[in-house]
């Protein structure tokens, strides 16, 4: 893929996420919409079904103000905190020059060929082989790396890896995406917690719908239910759809500043042997160089990544060698190019 067309894509690829984006003011309004017919619901308001369905309509606008503070205040928090939420996820912590200086030079040299700020290195001490990117702002990028993929892969199939996670920070894909995830952590929470209320819902609805004069309550209630759902679902798939997208990228980015298609498949191929991270949440796995966890389900509508496969065969288009799939337990035991930075684990994992 030559270099106008990789940066045709990308701007094609950030245009669309943008727009996708745009839909989660949409989506906030209907969720709203949900919350103000569930209250009336379980108020025991009065009137027929289309009266009561006007009447959440009409008072949709006050309730505005308040849902888009609320929505600010939690992205707010997520902005500045969402990397020591991350770091307590996965147990990531911080390496230095002097802690690893093949592999924090590998990054900066990297950094330097493409001018990019140099992002600050995490390491998992963790088995498992698997590597993201993560940050909000300029100079506060990072990229993570796990301590099975560093003892496992070669120094220049993790010098593609690399490659892979500073696309992401070039193309702005981090952001995009921990953004996406801060919304769609609003409309989880909030449908959680909706849904955890059924059964008191449903243990007063008998009483309410007598005061109601009827069973328009527990109708309200189900039409509730059901558009919050909707509007939570919508949010999942935006964000699966945003995800997606930009994986074929940063592989073609990968290989861009690398020259090394070959180093990009092995990678990709040692990685699937043993990619899954136990514990972390689906947020955090959906910025990983690899999810396995969330592939091929209904159609690819609830993938986080495209099939190895397809990423792979993109790789061939481009002049790369695929080995073929490669044993999970055997990498285990092999010698890595350098040894990761010994000490006691943070992580969960320790």
């Amino acid at each position: 893929m030559g270099a106008f067309g990789l940066h045709s894509q990308i701007w094609s690829n950030r245009w669309k996420s943008a727009l996708l984006l745009a839909g989660f003011p949409v989506l906030l309004l209907v969720l709203l919409y949900g919350l103000e017919l569930l209250f009336l619901a379980i108020s025991g308001a009065g009137g027929s079904l289309d009266a009561l369905l006007r009447q959440a309509l009409y008072t949709l606008p006050g309730a505005l103000p308040f849902a888009l503070a609320g929505a600010g205040a939690w992205f707010t928090i997520a902005w500045f905190a969402h990397q020591a939420i991350i770091d307590a996820a996965t147990g990531a912590r911080p390496v230095s020059r002097k802690d690893n200086p093949e592999l924090y030079n590998m990054l900066e040299n990297l950094c330097i060929s493409r001018g990019l700020t140099m992002p600050t290195l995490r390491i998992i001490d963790t088995p498992v082989r698997n590597a993201y990117a993560s940050g909000m702002r300029e100079g506060r990028m990072s990229v993570t790396l796990t301590r099975g993929l560093i003892e496992t892969l070669e120094p220049d199939e993790i010098e593609a890896v690399m490659g892979h996670e500073l696309t992401h920070i070039r193309n702005a894909d981090v952001r995009l995406l921990v953004i996406a995830v801060i919304f769609v952590g609003i409309f989880s929470f909030v449908g959680e917690m909706v849904f955890r209320s059924m059964i008191y819902t449903n243990l007063g609805r008998s009483h309410r719908s007598r005061r109601s004069g009827g069973g328009n309550a527990g109708v309200l209630v189900l039409i509730a239910f059901a558009i919050i759902a909707l509007s939570w679902l919508l949010a999942v798939l935006v964000r699966f759809a945003i995800s997606r997208k930009r994986e074929f990228l940063a592989d073609a980015g990968s290989v861009e500043l690398t020259r090394n298609p070959d180093a990009m498949i092995s990678a990709l191929r040692k990685i699937a042997a043993n990619a899954d991270l136990p514990g972390a949440p689906r947020g955090v796995k959906a910025m990983f160089i690899e999810n396995p966890a969330a592939t091929g389900s209904f159609g690819g509508l609830f993938s986080t990544h495209p099939p190895l496969q397809a990423r792979i065969k993109a790789l061939v288009m481009m002049g790369g060698r695929d080995p073929g799939p490669v044993p999970g337990p055997a990498l285990a035991d092999a010698p890595g190019p350098w040894d990761a930075p010994k000490g006691p684990s943070k992580g969960p994992w320790g």
